[in-house]
This record gives structure tokens, C-alpha cells and sequence, in this order.
């Protein structure tokens, strides 16, 4: 895997060791996440996936499992 640039959520605090989600742009429609608090746990997927997901969680699609 090429150097990835990771861009920190704007939700993270600005505190540099705080627990936080990492997302960078892979080769073409791919994207990559990780927690700074693990960087070496990377989770990869599409654009198209990642944003079912989000909007998917933002609907509460996911609460039941909470």
C-alpha cells in the first residue's frame, strides 16, 4: 500500500493522543479507515459503501445493536 494521507474527523478533539477516526483516500474509488488509537487495524471499502453506511447509521438504521 502506497503512503496514505490520513485526515483526522472533525468531530475528534483537538488533543493529539485523543481516540479518533482516521480516513484516507486510497488508488480510485477506494477509501480507508482506522482508529488512531490502533492505526495498524485498517478497514477498507468504496466511496458508494462507505456512504450507505454513514447515512445508514445517521438514519439509526444501526441502534438495535447497541
Amino acid at each position: 500500500m502506497s503512503e496514505l494521507r490520513w485526515q483526522k474527523s472533525s468531530f475528534s478533539g483537538s488533543n493529539e493522543g485523543g481516540n479518533c477516526v482516521e480516513l484516507a483516500a486510497g488508488a480510485e474509488d477506494i477509501r480507508h479507515l482506522r482508529e488512531s488509537d490502533d492505526p495498524s487495524v485498517i478497514v477498507t471499502t468504496s466511496t458508494a459503501k462507505l456512504r450507505a453506511f454513514i447515512l445508514g447509521a445517521k438514519a439509526g438504521e444501526f441502534d438495535h445493536l447497541s
